[in-house]
Parts: structure tokens; sequence; C-alpha cells
């Protein structure tokens, strides 16, 4: 492994978690992180709304706790958020005079830094985390830390499965397109296909940048030939990755839809969302 690299790696992705967001976030976020007091560890922000810079949507947020039992609700959604995590809810506030929607979800930060390893069987979260984010609150500086590890791995993640599956030889933005095309068709998405794409597109460098890091700070030997880099793998171990992401793939729509079910008893504020959507899609 490369230090050099990992600090660097760490470095990259601090600088995106301290980015300033718009004071509706920062507002929103900081009343999401009450609820559950002083165990609320930190609170991301992620998704389209980052993305385009835009509020009148619905804002996307992660809160991580030390434990999902101080998260207010019933019985069962603390049992449903210990099996099969996050809990999510929708909210709506006002912030400075304005509406601002939110959908949320809740885990423990134990649960989000195992999301991250290469190890689970779920690739949603590392999947959603090695895409830009922002951490609107963070309880302390060691709280911070841990968020920046668990983010980093998730590039990492990312990383190692982008050198083992495909393409051989491709541009660095390739090998995050064909990862992507992976993850998004593993998940029930009502994203178009080209979702994948559009999100690599609009940020190139940071993504080729990060690559290169990730690949350096876990060993992964590449060649390069102009812009185009082909990582060393054995073949032994390509197909072993092939293997594991064919057990991925086949467990990842079942998965959306046991998330579904649950949160049809656990979603908090539904009928608010429910009533947002009929509001937004009829007028």
């Amino acid at each position: 492994m490369n230090d050099a690299a990992r600090t660097g790696l760490r470095a990259r992705i601090d600088d995106e978690l301290r980015r300033d967001p718009p004071a509706a976030v920062r507002t929103l976020a900081g009343r999401l992180a009450a609820r559950a007091g002083g165990a609320t560890a930190a609170v991301l922000f992620y998704g389209s709304a980052l993305r385009d810079d835009a509020l009148d949507g619905v804002l996307d947020f992660y809160v991580l706790l030390d434990d999902v039992r101080h998260w207010p609700g019933s019985r069962l959604a603390r049992l449903a958020n210990r099996w099969l995590p996050p809990n999510v809810g929708y909210v709506e506030d006002t912030v400075d005079g304005r509406a601002v929607r939110a959908k949320f979800a809740v885990m423990s930060v134990a649960q989000f830094r195992a999301a991250m390893s290469p190890r689970s069987l779920d690739t949603t979260i590392w999947a959603r985390f090695c895409q830009p984010c922002v951490c609107v609150y963070a309880r302390d500086a060691a709280a911070h830390a841990s968020i920046t590890d668990a983010v980093s791995g998730a590039v990492i993640t990312a990383a190692r499965w982008s050198a083992a599956l495909d393409p051989i030889w491709a541009h660095p933005v390739d090998f995050w397109r064909a990862l992507f095309a992976r993850t998004y068709g593993a998940e029930l998405r009502v994203e178009r296909s080209t979702r994948g794409d559009d999100l690599v597109t609009r940020d190139a460098e940071r993504y080729s940048a990060l690559l290169v890091l990730a690949w350096d700070a876990v060993g992964i030997a590449f060649e390069r030939d102009a812009d185009l880099l082909a990582p060393q793998l054995p073949i032994e171990e390509r197909s072993l990755a092939a293997r594991h992401w064919t057990l991925r793939q086949r467990l990842g729509k079942p998965l959306n839809v046991l998330r579904l079910l649950k949160a049809a008893c656990t979603f908090d504020g539904a009928a608010d969302y429910a009533a947002w959507k009929v509001e937004r899609h009829s007028g």
C-alpha cells in the first residue's frame, strides 16, 4: 500500500466533505441532527440537489448515529433498522420563510462504515458515497474523521471493483462508467440507463484523479499509455471478482424489494411525502 496516495485520497475527500452548502441545507441538517441529540455523529448531504446546487426539489441526507435506538420512532422501526439499514423518512420545514423538503436515511456509523467494505453484499451505499457528498454536520473532530475514513473507503471499494471487473485498457472515466452501469443494473432504479454516464461526465477530473489515487492507495499496479490505464491483476483474481459480483447482482434487486416492503411499515413522514408527490405531479 502507498501511504502517500492514501493520505492524498483522504485529503481530497476531506476537502469535498468540508464544502460549504447553502444556509438552508445547513439549517435543515442541524434540525435533523437534533432529533437524536448528542447521539448524532454526522449528517451527510448528497444526491441531485447537491450536484445541481438546487433547493426547489427534495434534498437528500444521511443521518449517522452512535446507535439507531437513539432515533425517535417505534420499536418496529428500530428493529427493522438494525436488520436492514437504513430507515428512511421525509420532512418538510420552513427555513428563512422558504419551504424546504428532504428525504433522509438513518443508520449507525458502524453500519455505514460496514456498508463501505468490498465484502458488503449490498452495493447501494458505497456506490452512492463514492460520489460527491458534504458533511453538513459533525459532532466533533473525531466524528468528522470517522466519516472521512468511511467515505474514502467507498471510493476505494469502487476502485477495487472497477479494476477487477472491466475494462482492461480504458480512460479512467470509462472504468467509472462501466462500474456505475453495473451498480445501477443491480438495483431497482427509475433513472434512465445513461445516468451513470451523466454523473461521471459532469465531474470527469474528479473521478479520474480518485481512481488513480485509490489504486495506488491499495497497491493495485497499473500500466499507462497516454490517457489509457490498464490495472495489472491476475486472471484468477478477475475470475473470482466476477463470481463475487454475480452474487451481488443477484441479491441487489431482492434487497431493494425488501427495503421497499420495510419502508411501507416504517417510512417516517409517509403521508406528507405522498401529499407532496401528488401536488407536484397534479398541480
